[in-house]
């Protein structure tokens, strides 16, 4: 006899709280690194590697710091595209190295480390946007991972139940009744935007959308997902308040989205209730929040 599956039904009647990630120092500390050239006292340019942390500090810095000579900005950025490392993808390597180094206490969760956990365990929608170049299955394996590694098994039935409680609300009579098919349904409900990526590039031009770096990459992905979620709610006749927040390390960025969000969503979607987290401050271990639009709690 077939065991009943543990289904919260509950989970329909949650609030409508989703979420936007960006990956890097936000979600993980990934040990990647972006290849320079350094000015030294001596005046001669010298290879310097370095930290997403920290080219986030210097990368106005033209004076001291630019990209190879052979392969400008391209070539800086080598390891932030989908290329293979002895067989293994070298975001899921990094991955995998970063998840592996909090496991073992060799290294500190980065700021939306736990949020991005809660998210996944509450089964609400959200979007990875980074400005990494990988393919959306790519970054998707990524989170399959995430959840692999870092939930323990009953954290694992707690989110299973919490996924057939929004699969039974959004689609009755499903007929996904195995763990990996209904986590494989939910992961493929949300969005993974590579910014830099050729599958994103070739969205925008769908859309006739004219980016001209990464902030204005991450501005159409967060609209991207907004009108993916709404379109979600609209089909199952769901009219309620809707709240999002995103995250991210680097202030430029942020700013950038804020900036956005206030002259630009706040007005397409003026139903929706927007935060904006600032993850940079190491006294802040879970990010400023700036409310753009309404009195927005994301329980942080």
């Amino acid at each position: 006899m077939t065991k009943a599956p543990d289904i919260n039904y509950a989970v329909a009647d949650r609030d409508l709280r989703y979420f936007v990630f960006d990956w890097d120092d936000n979600v993980l500390h990934m040990p990647t690194h972006i290849h320079l050239e350094r000015l030294t006292d001596e005046g001669e340019w010298v290879p310097y590697s370095v930290s997403t942390s920290l080219y986030s500090l210097i990368r106005n810095d033209t004076e001291h710091y630019r990209p190879p000579t052979d392969g400008a900005w391209e070539a800086a950025f080598r390891d932030f595209r989908d290329i293979e490392i002895e067989e293994e993808n070298v975001f899921l390597r990094d991955t995998r190295e970063a998840i592996d180094r909090i496991v073992s206490g060799e290294s500190a969760r980065a700021p939306s480390f736990g949020t991005l956990k809660k998210v996944l365990t509450e089964g609400r929608l959200f979007a990875i946007v980074t400005a990494r170049g990988h393919d959306p299955e790519v970054l998707k394996a990524g989170v399959r991972y995430f959840i692999d590694r870092t939930f323990s098994p009953p954290e694992k039935r707690t989110m299973l139940r919490n996924l057939r409680g929004y699969l039974e609300w959004l689609r009755p009579g499903h007929d996904r009744h195995s763990d990996d098919e209904v986590l494989e349904y939910y992961l493929g409900l949300n969005k993974y935007h590579g910014c830099m990526s050729p599958r994103f590039r070739e969205l925008l031009r769908e859309h006739n959308y004219e980016a001209a770096g990464t902030e204005e990459g991450k501005q159409f992905a967060i609209r991207d997902f907004v009108r993916h979620v709404i379109g979600i709610l609209r089909e199952h006749g769901v009219d309620r308040p809707i709240s999002v927040g995103f995250s991210d390390d680097d202030e430029g960025n942020a700013r950038a989205v804020e900036t956005y969000i206030e002259q630009e969503l706040a007005r397409e979607f003026p139903g929706v209730k927007f935060a904006v987290y600032y993850t940079n401050d190491p006294d802040l271990p879970s990010g400023r929040k700036v409310e753009v639009r309404g009195q927005l709690s994301l329980g942080l």
